[in-house]
């Protein structure tokens, strides 16, 4: 992420100063160079973890080194500057961590070497410690303008038995010119920001405690005070952070906390370049994602109302509090709950049919195309679940309703893939029915088992699948056009699994297109039957079955092109009669 993060302070006596700021360095390696870059000067690497390599700063980038370094630093003088003021003693190299596997390097000092950076980081640390702040002077903000970049600051108070209020005032601060990015990536900063506080927070108190306890401040202050507070201070009243929460490896710690945040916080958002218009499949998975988001913030809004009617919390409050971080629950439910993967599972199309054999693939393949409803029974669920995800492939997203695992029916509204466990019961009218296909997964009797040729359908040997359904397709049924054609790429042995899987987004976008122009000549012009035909042997799709797909493919197509194509009708220009 294209960013700086700062941790600034306001001090009593020479106001708002920058202790402590990490940037990116996007300047290629040079040729030849390890991938440490800077381990070839002698420079030692003290650790190395999740790509990234941390090492102390080389004195080559240092921002002061002897007089002539000082004199051009844009940072303050040392007379100027005290120890509240001052992060990095005199000399220190700073730090500089190496990702290895983007070859950007971290860069933390107390100031930004180039001019222009520190006089944009010292405007945000000025504004995030005096004008720009949320009532209560502690918590995030977020300013900035085109020409001096944009902010999110995040104020806080650190404990400090020697200072006014026994307090000392923070902030720690993102400044990046993509506006959009930033205010995307306000959740996220927040959260991790707000960690860093926490840290540094319980650390000071800590420090604090120990100091009230051994010689209380307060007793003495009431003592003197008629004395002005200024002259009462001592020399260790401009204090340290480090001083403050007695932990000399501060700066190390805060250089590898900006540095993952950085790396993170870029890595979190990815932009994608999209050629032409969206296609239907994208279309319907971002109204879904908006839809589910609906529902996430009606839930959170409903726990609200909940707690503020009383302090009990409902039961499973707890497991739903877990999904507002995705970021840290995923991560410990992936990690608690980590199985090594099962073999006994359908990879692909092809691996399908091999198992299933080419006469009951294709009956499977024709029902899953027509719209009809899929029942698998089976005990593993795994392999029911691996099934649907291969089955799903064939069809628009909008078109696919899944219940992957249910102990009783569900109606053919409601899904068209249904997994079940062996013991439960489909109704007669459905195993007679013509549109429901049921596979049913049975052990194999040892008779039946054989040595398979293909090693990825060896661990399925064990079962035996049988496809029944009230409708049997004929074997010489000529069936949609698109069947017939995913049964050439998966038959044909020199085209790869991903490229059988293009070829698969190719034919479903083809015949998405032909959906739309029925959609648009039938449903919103509102045209005869005769022209309707003609239409259908113009699009090649005048078959029985050909119909009954693309009718059933209707059903998938967004909302977004749906409400464009009657908006446009309702158009003073759609209304003008044709000539």
């Amino acid at each position: 992420m294209n960013a700086i993060v700062a941790l600034c302070h306001f001090c009593e006596l020479h106001g708002p100063r920058t202790l402590f700021c990490t940037e990116v360095l996007h300047a290629p390696l040079p040729q030849g160079a390890g991938s440490g870059d800077g381990t070839g000067r002698g420079e030692p690497a003290d650790e190395e973890e999740g790509g990234i390599q941390m090492s102390s700063r080389i004195r080559a980038h240092s921002p002061a080194e002897g007089a002539s370094a000082e004199s051009s630093s844009p940072g303050p003088k040392k007379s100027d500057m005290c120890e509240g003021c001052r992060s990095l003693a005199a000399g220190h190299p700073g730090y500089i961590s190496h990702d290895k596997e983007t070859s950007i390097k971290y860069v933390s000092h107390q100031h930004p070497n180039h001019p222009q950076l520190f006089s944009i980081v010292r405007q945000a640390c000025v504004r995030s410690l005096s004008c720009e702040v949320c009532p209560g002077r502690e918590g995030p903000i977020f300013f900035g303008d085109e020409q001096h970049g944009f902010v999110f600051s995040h104020t806080f108070f650190i404990k400090d038995s020697l200072a006014r209020g026994f307090q000392r005032w923070y902030s720690i601060i993102a400044i990046m010119m993509d506006r959009i990015y930033l205010i995307n990536s306000w959740p996220f900063l927040l959260g991790k920001i707000r960690g860093i506080i926490d840290e540094l927070q319980g650390k000071a108190l800590k420090v604090f405690e120990a100091e009230q306890f051994g010689c209380p401040q307060r007793a003495q202050r009431m003592n003197t005070a008629f004395t002005p507070f200024l002259h009462q201070r001592n020399g260790n009243a401009a204090r340290s952070l480090t001083s403050l929460t007695n932990d000399d490896s501060l700066w190390a710690c805060l250089h590898t906390s900006f540095a993952w945040l950085l790396k993170a916080c870029g890595s979190r958002l990815t932009e994608k370049l999209l050629e032409g218009a969206p296609t239907e499949d994208t279309l319907v998975q971002m109204e879904q994602l908006a839809e589910l988001e609906e529902e996430s913030e009606s839930w959170d809004n409903s726990e609200a109302e909940e707690e503020e009617k009383g302090p009990a919390l409902p039961e499973g409050a707890e497991g739903r509090e877990l999904t507002k971080c995705p970021v840290e629950s995923s991560l410990l439910s992936d990690c608690g709950a980590w199985q090594p993967r099962k073999l006994s599972v359908f990879k692909s199309l092809r691996h399908m049919r091999q198992v299933l054999g080419a006469p009951s693939f294709r009956t499977l393949a024709w029902h899953v195309l027509m719209g009809n409803q899929v029942i698998w029974k089976s005990r593993d669920s795994d392999l029911v679940h691996s099934a649907f995800e291969v089955l799903r492939t064939m069809l628009p997203v909008g078109c696919v309703r899944v219940v992957p695992y249910s102990s009783q029916y569900e109606e053919a509204y409601r899904c068209n893939f249904l997994g079940l466990s062996p013991h439960v019961q489909i109704p007669p009218h459905v195993l007679a029915s013509e549109f429901a296909v049921v596979v049913e997964v049975h052990t194999a009797t040892r008779s039946s088992l054989q040595a398979v040729g293909c090693e990825g359908e060896q661990p399925l040997s064990k079962y035996e699948f049988v496809v029944t359904s009230g409708s049997p397709v004929a074997a010489d049924r000529v069936g949609p056009t698109i069947l017939n054609k995913m049964e050439a790429a998966l038959t044909n042995q020199n085209l790869s699994v991903d490229v059988v899987d293009q070829c698969l987004v190719c034919l479903k976008e083809e015949w998405m297109n032909k959906v739309k122009v029925l959609f648009k000549f039938t449903k919103v012009d509102s045209r005869p039957k005769e022209d309707t035909q003609k239409l259908l042997s113009i699009l090649g799709a005048s078959e029985e079955d050909n119909v009954k797909l693309l009718k059933f493919w209707m059903t998938g197509l967004s909302k977004t092109y749906k409400s464009h194509l009657m908006s446009t009708v309702r158009s003073p220009t759609a209304l003008e009669p044709r000539n």
